[in-house]
């Protein structure tokens, strides 16, 4: 029997595929992935996974290069074709939950290489995502102590976040289900602050919206094409805070019913974050103004050589609530300790599946008895070490440089995701295969893909636009902006070279390995048992009064 490993399918002598056979030979090789994510997990990994730095330091970033108005337009444009990019990987991974989604959907409906460019390019900006959370625990930190050692709180978060790997995916699940909901409780109690602070219900007065009119505002720069420059370049901050939706995606290999699990995770998440995101950056465009020397990347900075301040931070202070800035600052450090685990877990799993499909040394594909990939985490903990850096060249700069770096890869993944979508439709209709029969089917396509695609060029082209052209002229800003692009399409055209890869024929697409493992790791009994707890779970809640029912959809939908 021969047995052809190339990250799509397992191939045997006869030109027959058997699923059930090839999975279990990999569990032997590799070890066996545990399926111990629950819906409820699928959701709020999703959401843990983008509220953290993104929302408590990146959006006064947004504000304080682009003002209030250009940071608000920036993020709606960023949430609109990450809707569709959600949408559209939901349809893939609904229809086939596999580890580390990107890579084997790239592999499989468009080309091997791209599945490894693909695949390649979200581990390295996950794994620079693990030293960004870091890294952001020092700022948090420097509020109290302001001539901290950052090694300090880099080693110590290090720590933490390997332990919490070790844990498994149940426990993971679990923790990022209790961090992500008070994540979701602190932006809720920020967004009413807010609003208490800028009508002077609390505070030194009434703020109304003064700072939209203060100079450079509401958008910043002198004439509309540096305005529009500004806005879209901005934009980069604002993929740093979605980044992480798209998880739900790589979640669907250890989800214990993904057919159910993905398309409840990609209808509800993506509204909580955009409600969550848009609100937050209207009110810190509307209480702090864009001159405000504590925002991160504040041009005012220099001036006073402010450290910078998460916005949240800055507003509890503001409306003199009694302890209110210190609480919040510490949950800011529960933040970060959760994105943390969700950059681990996106960039372990990447790492597992691509040595699972031959992309990357076989190594990295074992997992332990937890069904945890030791060496990938190995990896992914030594380069977080870069951390330690921050105290050679300050801490603003490294956490700035470090999401340039995985702003332009973000944003080539996202734009790979809609291309691979098109082509898993394309080929899905050659098969003469009902749409139907989708088990999640992403709406406004094929237009969704489209826009995104067009979107994501705009983004890339005026960020390295004003990069090039901007006055001074600095080369450390235009490696960090450019880095990811050479990480993407070298990584592709190297494995396609050395490979001598081919595009993928619609009819040899290959739409049906890996499906049958949605049962695998779990049994026939368990399944029956997961129904029969889902069906008495909404037979319990039918008889519940009409207001415990009303405030148990209050409840789900916030966390």
């Amino acid at each position: 029997m021969v047995n052809k490993h190339n990250g799509e399918k397992q191939e045997y002598d006869d030109g027959s595929i058997d699923n059930r056979t090839a999975s279990l030979t990999e569990d032997e090789k590799f070890g066996q992935v545990k399926r111990g994510l629950k819906s409820r997990h699928v959701q709020m990994i999703a959401i843990g996974g983008t509220i953290g730095t993104s929302v408590f330091l990146s959006a006064g970033a947004s504000v304080a290069s682009a003002g209030p108005l250009g940071g608000l337009i920036s993020y709606l444009i960023v949430g609109t074709m990450v809707f569709f990019i959600v949408t559209s990987l939901g349809e893939m991974a609904a229809y086939l939950p596999l580890p580390g989604a990107f890579s084997t959907f790239g592999a499989r409906f468009v080309d091997p290489a791209l599945g490894f460019g693909l695949g390649f390019g979200y581990a390295f900006q996950w794994i620079i995502s693990v030293t960004i959370e870091v890294t952001s625990a020092g700022l948090i930190l420097q509020y109290w102590w302001p001539d901290l050692q950052m090694w300090i709180p880099a080693l110590i978060f290090i720590v933490l976040l390997v332990g919490m790997a070790l844990l498994g995916v149940s426990v993971f699940g679990e923790l990022e289900y209790w961090l992500s909901m008070i994540k979701v409780i602190t932006c809720i109690l920020f967004i009413v602050v807010g609003i208490l602070v800028d009508v002077g219900a609390v505070g030194d007065g009434f703020i109304g919206g003064r700072n939209w009119h203060i100079e450079g505002a509401p958008i910043v720069g002198e004439t509309a094409k540096d305005k529009t420059v500004n806005i879209f370049t901005t934009c980069i901050w604002a993929f740093f805070s979605f980044g992480g939706t798209e998880l739900v995606g790589i979640t669907a290999g250890e989800s214990a019913n993904p057919g159910k699990a993905i398309p409840k995770a990609i209808r509800h998440t993506f509204w909580r974050i955009m409600l969550f995101f848009i609100l937050s950056v209207t009110v810190i465009g509307l209480v702090i103004p864009w001159t405000d020397e504590n925002l991160l990347g504040s041009a005012f900075a220099e001036v006073n050589q402010a450290a910078p301040m998460a916005p949240f931070t800055i507003i509890f202070k503001m409306a003199k609530l009694p302890g209110a800035d210190h609480a919040i600052n510490a949950i800011l450090l529960s933040s970060v300790l959760s994105a943390g685990q969700s950059a681990y877990y996106a960039s372990t799993r990447t790492l597992m599946a691509m040595g699972r499909e031959g992309k990357m040394p076989a190594i990295f594909g074992r997992v332990n008895s937890r069904g945890v990939p030791l060496y990938s985490l190995a990896l992914v903990t030594l380069v977080a070490c870069v951390a330690f850096v921050a105290d050679v060249v300050g801490t603003g700069v490294v956490f700035t440089w470090l999401v340039n770096l995985t702003g332009m890869s973000a944003l080539l993944t996202w734009l790979s995701i809609s291309v691979v979508h098109l082509r898993f439709r394309a080929a899905y209709k050659a098969q003469g295969r009902s749409i139907k029969a989708l088990p999640y089917i992403a709406p406004f396509f094929p237009y969704s893909c489209y826009i995104s695609i067009l979107l994501a060029l705009m983004i890339a082209f005026l960020e390295g636009y004003q990069a090039v052209t901007a006055d001074p002229f600095v080369a450390e800003d235009v490696i960090a902006v450019f880095a990811g692009a050479p990480v993407f399409f070298f990584s592709i055209i190297g494995w396609k070279l050395y490979h001598k890869t081919k595009l993928v024929p619609l009819l040899e697409v290959d739409l049906d390995s890996g499906r049958p493992t949605i049962i695998q790791g779990i049994s026939s009994d368990s399944l029956q048992q997961l129904r029969t707890e889902e069906d008495e779970e909404k037979e319990r809640e039918a008889q519940l009064p009409l207001w415990k029912r009303a405030g148990l959809k209050i409840l789900r939908f916030i966390a």
